[in-house]
């Protein structure tokens, strides 16, 4: 919990998604993060939780985490953006570059 953290307290966005294996809106999730992280390479960080591993059950308890896939982005300790099911990724793109603005 201490990394998580650490790593959403900087100033690069981070991109948190809690999904599980079973659910098929989070296997299209997987290829959209995928292509994120090669588009914008370093000007995100993107953190990928199993809802259903018992390591990340207070994580997934502290984000009131009910559907998946839900994606959470932060920056400098603060979820500025939050959405639920599948997200384009030019939509999550866009979105980071906005808060990249602020």
């Amino acid at each position: 919990m201490d990394k998580f953290k650490e790593i959403t307290a900087g100033t690069i966005p981070t991109l948190v998604a809690f999904y599980a294996t079973w659910c098929g809106p989070c296997r299209t999730m997987h290829p959209i993060l995928d292509r994120l992280s090669a588009t914008l390479g370093d000007r995100v960080t993107i953190l990928r939780y199993d809802i259903d591993d018992p390591q990340n059950a207070q994580l997934v308890a502290d984000h009131n985490v009910r559907s998946v896939p839900t994606i959470v982005i932060y920056r400098a300790g603060r979820v500025v953006w939050r959405g639920s099911g599948v997200v384009s990724a030019d939509h999550l793109a866009d979105t980071i570059a906005r808060i990249e603005k602020e």
